[in-house]
């Protein structure tokens, strides 16, 4: 409808302290280039900021009176580095991710970062995911190629530096498989007693085995008559079958 209401979220605040609140993640935004917050605030963080950055990029006396009034300390770095960042890419200069739940109220959490800066997540965890596959010999996935060519189409040399932060992860051997946790755990024990041997486990019921069931139903009822005894027997004849020797 013309001339309706833009919708926005309120976030349970007033006006002005809505305004204050977005000021103020948009700013660490700017300074730290990544801000874990809830879900609601990053996603109208993430608005505010968009707008700063394309204002950055027009760059003139208007652009800069508007920025100046969200922005006081950080106009250097805006109209600087991030103009430079962000002067090919058309838009989408900032990331929501979903993470955990906070871990008080459960509330949906969410980490906005600025793309192709040195806190991207998405690009760390891809040059991880390519790092393990050169060192496992298997071929990438065809998500892990599509993230790839997403973080390194608008990055300055982005092939390179993409390059240079999978051989870092090689490097510090975040990529290697990690060891089995029987293993862990034996050489734990190991460590403490040198003549400590693994015990012997039990085999584990195959559940969707109806003879593995049927034998373990058995057992149990067996084992259940003999704790408590028959129920179709008197209480002499129990107390007797109980005082008599077995075979």
């Amino acid at each position: 409808m013309a001339g309706g209401l833009v919708k926005y979220r309120h976030l349970s605040r007033s006006s002005s302290h809505r305004q204050a609140l977005l000021r103020n993640l948009v700013t660490s935004l700017v300074k730290n280039e990544a801000i874990h917050t809830t879900w609601p605030k990053a996603k109208e963080a993430q608005r505010l900021a968009e707008k700063l950055i394309t204002l950055a990029k027009r760059d003139n006396e208007e652009t800069r009176r508007k920025a100046q009034a969200i922005l006081y300390l950080l106009l250097p770095k805006l109209f600087g580095t991030l103009k430079s960042r962000y002067a090919d890419r058309p838009g989408g200069y900032t990331r929501v991710l979903r993470t955990e739940p906070k871990k008080g109220d459960q509330a949906p959490s969410a980490v906005l970062e600025l793309v192709d800066g040195p806190r991207d997540m998405r690009f760390a965890v891809t040059a991880a995911a390519v790092a393990r596959d050169r060192t496992l010999g298997r071929q990438h996935s065809d998500l892990t190629l599509r993230n790839r060519a997403k973080v390194t189409r608008f990055r300055h040399d982005g092939e390179t530096a993409f390059e240079t932060m999978v051989a870092r992860t090689q490097s510090l051997r975040l990529a290697d498989a990690g060891p089995q946790m029987a293993d862990v755990e034996t050489s734990i024990f190991q460590r403490s007693d040198p003549h400590w041997t693994p015990r012997k486990t039990k085999p584990v019921l195959d559940f969707w085995d109806p003879k593995s069931t049927k034998a373990r139903t058995s057992r149990s009822s067996r084992d259940l008559v003999d704790a408590l005894g028959d129920p179709s027997l008197s209480k002499a004849e129990a107390a007797a079958n109980r005082r008599r020797p077995r075979a």
